[in-house]
């Protein structure tokens, strides 16, 4: 009993057999081998049709009066993302160019703003990241990625103004399925990855999911690795005809280079010569995750949901780089910085679902708690790589943090009218630990809500508007004066949005396009302030404002199309001395991409897949002062896939994607130091589907 995707298929107004075919599925006679489950995101090749990331209950998106963006399990087959910035690089609103190459962190932008502490999620469950103790996620081990633009504190909690990213894991299924594949490409990459799932018993009420990856690879940065080990295994239980139990869980070990950047000979230039050490460049990361999602209907109109999770990080990271040693010449730094995360979330729920005269509810009452902590370590060396290396590695600081929340969401229907209303109060306690052991604590609280309203004019047509709030306490301490060392326990970030928007669904086809005009207004926000070279965060008030258009179809004849477009202005309203006025750093006012991906469904050209993208990014300012710009970039990926099915070697699948394909190396700056582009990338996989 799959009680999410039959409530799904209940609200979209039909039913969806298990084992619907998709539009890029593998036919084995009359089977099709998906690798999505549709438990808690139901999709159909491109497009998203409905899920819980908005509400946290099961709902059409396109009656949910918000702009969401939603990159489905298809969209990450054809383009064969590494990294979940690059699962993200089609979607609007969306930045992550920021820092050009650098694979050690997901430094996601969203509007604006940046999302990475806090509004990266789970499976729903806020996914807490430190200083530097970032949780890898690893696009192998997902079905899909949502994108909820603006707010959202109103049901989650502690979240950013740009939005959040919810990263929803695989997980079992009802029918097996399973995958073997192995990649090659470039910078000597090697990996091989297995996904297996399906029921464990006779009647199906047990299912379980493995899933795992084994890679070694280089990069084009001297002595930067990209290897990873990963296991995540999952097991579902349908106790009763009433009761599911999900256990999530996932083991990864991996290293990447340590050092990511260029050095910068002057201001707003990047040298062509690497920071990194080959011999002294690695950035290890052991981290672990393990939960459980519980639902039961308590009625027919009665469902309570427990979702926990815990997790643990642990890094170590060596860098280094280069500093100007006046008649010495280039003279030479290295780093050391330990740190350790842990982080325990649960959401507690009741759904209930009710009428009062012609409007329908689907009522959501809940309470969550976080508790979140850290300890870092670090130590700069100015002799040699082993010296630094042999140092004891003193105390830096860290952070313990408590969040509690209870939130109410409403949700309405009332012939075309869909209106939500939502209000949430937090309360957060922080301890700061300070490298000479003095602890200062911290308290907030504070009341954040949403209310928004759709109406559909036609069924495909609709127009939509809210007015939303966030509330985030931060992670780690702010520099006011990025040059000293002095350093305070960082302000909570607040943040109102309004936003009006339509959404349209092209008749005839499977589709959704959705426009939205925006106006956030943050308070005390933090950012990375890199002028100094080593990474600062500071405060500042910024405004975003900004129109995104999106849209993803799944055409006739095999055809799948993904494009966006964003305009955004991004103002300082208050910030560093002489930057008021001024527009965000690495923040471009245009940006737009567009994907395609072609099966030919008959003729001398099935069994082919054609793929191909652009990805336009904008001009921008170089720093906050706007002393200089960055420059436009086009950056060109190509994708090309053949099933051998056509041959009869049913379920194997050759697929090579190529990446910046003009192998564009340029520079781009942020906050005024530069960094470059990875240039030119290649993959080639063969799937074996069974």
């Amino acid at each position: 009993m799959h009680v999410s995707r039959l409530a799904m298929a209940i609200a979209l107004g039909s039913a969806v057999p298990a084992g619907a075919q998709q539009a890029d599925g593998l036919a084995l006679g009359t089977l099709v081998l998906e690798a999505e489950s549709d438990t808690t995101l139901l999709q159909d090749g491109y497009v998203a049709e409905a899920g819980r990331d908005a509400t946290k209950v099961d709902t059409p998106i396109a009656d949910i009066p918000q702009a969401i963006s939603t990159i489905t399990q298809d969209q990450a087959e054809d383009q064969q993302p590494r990294t979940l910035l690059e699962s993200l690089s089609y979607s609007s609103g969306a930045s992550v160019t920021n820092f050009a190459f650098d694979t050690r962190y997901d430094a996601i932008y969203l509007r604006g703003f940046p999302a990475y502490y806090t509004g990266l999620f789970r499976d729903g469950l806020r996914q807490v990241n430190g200083p530097s103790a970032w949780y890898r996620n690893e696009p192998y081990t997902f079905e899909g990625v949502s994108v909820m633009k603006g707010p959202a504190s109103s049901l989650y909690g502690v979240s950013g103004p740009g939005g959040i990213v919810n990263i929803v894991s695989k997980r079992p299924k009802e029918e097996q399925f399973r995958e073997l594949k192995l990649t090659t490409g470039t910078d000597d990459r090697a990996e091989l990855a297995f996904d297996f799932t399906g029921p464990l018993d006779d009647d199906g009420r047990l299912q379980y999911r493995l899933t795992g990856l084994l890679r070694d690879a280089d990069t084009p940065l001297d002595g930067y690795k990209d290897d990873k080990t990963l296991i995540a295994p999952a097991l579902s239980w349908q106790m009763t005809d009433r009761t599911r139990v999900t256990f999530l869980g996932e083991y990864s070990k991996s290293t990447v280079g340590g050092t990511a950047s260029y050095y910068n000979p002057s201001y707003g230039e990047a040298s062509e010569i690497y920071n990194g050490d080959p011999d002294y460049n690695d950035f290890d990361q052991e981290q672990y995750r393990l939960g459980y999602e519980i639902e039961h209907e308590l009625t027919d109109t009665i469902t309570l949901r427990q979702n926990l999770r815990y997790s643990e990080i642990d890094a170590d990271l060596e860098y280094s780089g280069f500093y100007d040693g006046g008649s010495a010449g280039l003279l030479r730094y290295w780093g050391h910085y330990l740190e350790d995360m842990e982080v325990l979330a649960v959401d507690t729920m009741a759904e209930a679902v009710f009428a009062t005269g012609a409007v329908d509810h689907t009522l959501v009452a809940g309470i969550d708690y976080s508790h979140s902590d850290y300890d870092a370590y670090s130590v700069v060396g100015y002799g040699s790589a082993a010296e630094t290396d042999a140092m004891d590695v003193p105390y830096s600081d860290g952070q313990e943090t408590d969040q509690l929340g209870v939130y109410l969401h409403d949700q309405m229907v009332a012939g075309p009218w869909t209106v939500f209303l939502s209000g949430r109060y937090d309360w957060v306690d922080i301890t700061s630990r300070a490298a000479s052991g003095d602890e200062t604590d911290t308290s907030d609280e504070a009341f954040s809500g949403r209310i928004g309203a759709s109406y559909r004019i036609n069924p495909q047509l609709s127009v939509f508007a809210n007015l939303s709030s966030s509330f985030s306490p931060n992670v780690g301490v702010v520099y006011d004066d990025v040059t000293s060392d002095e350093s305070r326990p960082a302000e909570p970030t607040r943040a109102l949005q309004k936003e009006i928007g339509v959404k349209y669904e092209v008749p005839g086809t499977e589709s959704l396009i959705t426009a939205s005009l925006f106006d956030i207004a943050q308070e005390d926000g933090v950012v990375f302030d890199t002028s100094t070279g080593i990474n600062k965060q500071r405060q500042l008030d910024l405004r975003s404002r900004g129109v995104e258009i999106e849209g993803q179809f799944n055409f006739a004849h095999g055809l799948r199309v993904v494009g966006s477009y964003t305009y955004l202005d991004m103002e300082i309203e208050e910030g560093a001395a002489g930057t008021d006025g001024n527009t965000l750093s690495a923040t471009p006012n245009h940006t737009a991409s567009l994907w395609g991906f072609w099966e030919p469904q008959t003729g001398p050209l099935e069994g082919f897949g054609f793929g191909g993208g652009l990805r336009y990014v904008g001009e921008s300012w170089g720093d906050d002062t706007n002393t200089f710009e960055n420059d436009a970039y086009v950056f060109t990926d190509l994708a090309m896939s053949y099933d051998f099915g056509q041959q009869g070697f049913d379920g194997v699948q050759l697929q090579v994607n190529v990446k910046n394909v003009f192998d564009e190396t340029g520079q781009t700056c942020s906050a005024g130091y530069c960094y470059r582009y990875e240039g030119r990338t290649a993959t080639a996989s063969v799937r074996y589907r069974f």
